[in-house]
């Protein structure tokens, strides 16, 4: 698929006393291990957990209430129109509170799976497949260093053989809205604490 854009961004969109309510509601929650797609974190034996240190490390909450989705689902709609990318969709994931401390960090990856959702006991989420991923930056970027966020543009029609860092999530607020098979990473954090909201977004796969 051609893109004209691989993400959009708002920068500061979401204003910093909700950013803050969101942390210390996220920190009040009990967290767990953040972990990929091919593992089960309440059943994971010393190899599963040693493989995953490899991809990720960092801790999660989710999160699954209305008020945090009527702050952030409009600017996806937004994106989703103005990037061109015009993608159905028609449910929103359970939102990940992730917080990285001192050298944690989620190496390459893309959000979309390689075939639908299998789960015929959620209609909402059966049959369908990530369309549109969008990650907000609750923390400003001056609050830690290292955590950046780049996409992987090398396989691209962009044609860069280097990361692209995306600088217009560092300010606190801000959103970034791509397609969810669009591949990225969050490099380590090298100093403080890196905090961010992630949210799917499921639609019928593509015709």
């Amino acid at each position: 698929m051609n893109l004209q854009y691989y993400y959009w961004f708002f920068q500061a969109a979401i204003p910093p006393k909700i950013c803050d309510d969101i942390i210390e509601y996220g920190k009040s929650q009990q967290e767990q291990i953040a972990v990929t797609g091919n593992h089960d974190p309440n059943n994971m034996n010393e190899k599963d957990i040693k493989d995953l240190s490899k991809k990720r490390k960092s801790n999660v909450v989710w999160m699954d209430d209305r008020w945090i989705y009527k702050e952030i689902q409009p600017y996806i709609n937004i994106a989703n129109r103005n990037a061109g990318w015009n993608f159905q969709w028609d449910h929103s994931e359970s939102c990940q509170f992730t917080k990285y401390k001192l050298n944690q960090f989620y190496d390459w990856h893309c959000d979309s799976w390689d075939r639908p959702y299998d789960k015929p006991d959620d209609p909402s989420r059966h049959g369908k497949i990530r369309k549109l991923s969008c990650t907000v930056s609750l923390s400003d970027g001056n609050e830690y260093k290292g955590g950046e966020f780049e996409f992987d543009m090398r396989n691209t029609d962009k044609g860069t053989n280097q990361p692209y860092v995306c600088h217009e999530i560092k300010p606190k607020g801000s959103i970034v809205v791509f397609p969810s098979f669009v591949w990225h990473r969050v490099k380590p954090v090298t100093s403080g604490t890196r905090y961010s909201l992630v949210i799917w977004n499921l639609g019928w796969p593509y015709k």
